[in-house]
């Protein structure tokens, strides 16, 4: 236009960026329609050996109430909110009317689930969504059931009947940067003042934290040297939560490291049943198998959706399902699957006769993770490129996996507690040759 200096090269350069970072996505489903994206999700065609025959009438019905309100509500949204690394809180009201929240959790408004149907809750929102399922394991199976076996009566009805409904959302801080699979030699300090104690320290990767309206938190004890447990509140003076960024799993779950710089909590927010290591381990013991249930559920969510895809998605005139190498890699997945969630059931079944020992929860889960590992690999194999995209499950799958096959207690440290029970011999830290300075050997 007349008065107007002409357009530069650079100019026409950042027109045409714009343009194309504005444009509106591509919906998959017409830019790829030989195959229907995880958006719409897959039935379920991965429990073979008929899981349910196992199961009691109120198990299969909370089993059911929890797919379809994940398939619903979950499904359609995961892919944007993985992909941004967000949460979607919108779902959080969905999931609270489920009732699944405390899980084992007798009263106080909790629902008392069997421990084998609060692991089907667990593995049905892992079938979908696996961040889904780590916020409501993080809430429930961890901070909950801390407050549950370790807390006060008074703490346990303050505390536990909003928990319940997500009215209020928890987290577990144990893991600090320094300690992981040493978690028994965390640092973060307690020291008795009057009223109350005094918290400085730090934690790491700990779920839920940024938003968390209570956080379950493990220090040390200046006085005795134990590990001693707290609850405090997100607006505690001298508490602060980042969030830890560029994750490569578990995206939509917002990990946090976390802060106490001088941090009071009255005397009345200490749980007075955590006074050692070894009453972590009574809540850790139950979450690992629910942590167990997590790699069952997705690798169900994988093999439903390649088994779909595979019928769909045609080359060489053919559906994908109708090869042989197709059909053995399937094959694999699904005998994988079945196994998985037969030690996954026998696990519940040991737990609820008393039988269940720290051994057998850890070979459960450390296996669990293996197996589902090469059973989504299977799955990324078979959707060949696509295999690579979030939209068709796998892909988000294959990352989700791997954060869940380190917490909770790596592979390598889970099948060292269960060496240690199978051998009487304990094999966690190196001989002491080792820890002599190599000039000096």
């Amino acid at each position: 236009m007349a008065g107007q200096s002409p357009k530069t090269q650079n100019d026409m350069y950042e027109d045409s960026k714009s343009s194309y970072f504005h444009r509106p996505a591509l919906d998959v489903s017409i830019a790829f329609p030989q195959a229907t994206p995880a958006s719409v999700f897959p039935p379920c065609s991965s429990d073979y050996y008929q899981l349910d025959d196992l199961l009691t009438p109120e198990e299969q019905v909370i089993k059911m109430k929890v797919r379809e309100c994940v398939e619903k509500e979950v499904a359609p949204i995961m892919t944007k909110y993985w992909e941004k690394a967000e949460f979607p809180f919108q779902v959080i009201p969905k999931l609270g009317a489920l009732g699944i929240a405390g899980g084992t959790i007798k009263g106080y408004g909790c629902p008392g689930l069997s421990i084998t149907a609060s692991a089907l809750t667990i593995s049905e929102l892992a079938r979908v969504d696996a961040s889904c399922s780590t916020f409501i394991l993080v809430h429930s199976s961890l901070a909950m059931l801390t407050i549950a076996l370790c807390g006060s009566e008074t703490q346990k009805q303050k505390y536990l009947p909003s928990l319940a409904k997500l009215n209020t959302i928890a987290c577990w801080a144990l893991t600090e940067p320094d300690f992981g699979s040493d978690a028994s030699a965390l640092k973060t300090s307690a020291t008795k003042v009057t009223g109350g104690w005094i918290l400085e320290g730090q934690k790491r990767w700990i779920g839920n934290s940024t938003f968390a309206d209570v956080l379950v938190v493990f220090a040390r004890s200046t006085a005795t040297n134990q590990i001693n447990g707290f609850i405090l509140k997100k607006d505690a003076p001298g508490l602060q939560a980042t969030k830890i960024e560029n994750k490569i799993g578990l995206r939509t779950v917002q990990n946090g490291d976390i802060l106490l710089n001088k941090v009071f909590v009255p005397d009345e927010d200490r749980l007075p049943g955590v006074n050692s290591f070894q009453d972590t381990n009574k809540v850790l013991a139950v979450s690992r198998v629910m942590v167990a249930w997590q790699p069952i559920g997705i690798s169900m969510g994988v093999y439903d959706m390649c088994d779909r895809y595979l019928k769909e998605r045609k080359q060489f005139g053919a559906p994908l399902a109708a090869f042989q190498i197709t059909q053995q890699k399937l094959v694999q997945m699904l005998g994988n699957v079945q196994a998985m969630i037969l030690v996954g059931w026998r696990l519940c079944k040991l737990y609820e006769k008393g039988k269940m020992t720290p051994g057998h929860a850890s070979l459960g889960k450390s296996w669990i993770t293996l197996k589902a590992r090469e059973t989504v690999s299977l799955g990324r194999e078979l959707l060949g490129g696509n295999g690579i995209l979030a939209d068709f499950l796998v892909a988000k799958a294959f990352c989700d996996l791997e954060p869940i096959y380190t917490f909770e207690g790596t592979y390598d440290i889970n099948t060292l507690v269960t060496g240690r029970e199978i051998t009487g011999f304990a094999s966690f830290k190196p001989p002491a040759s080792a820890l002599i300075p190599r000039s000096r050997i």
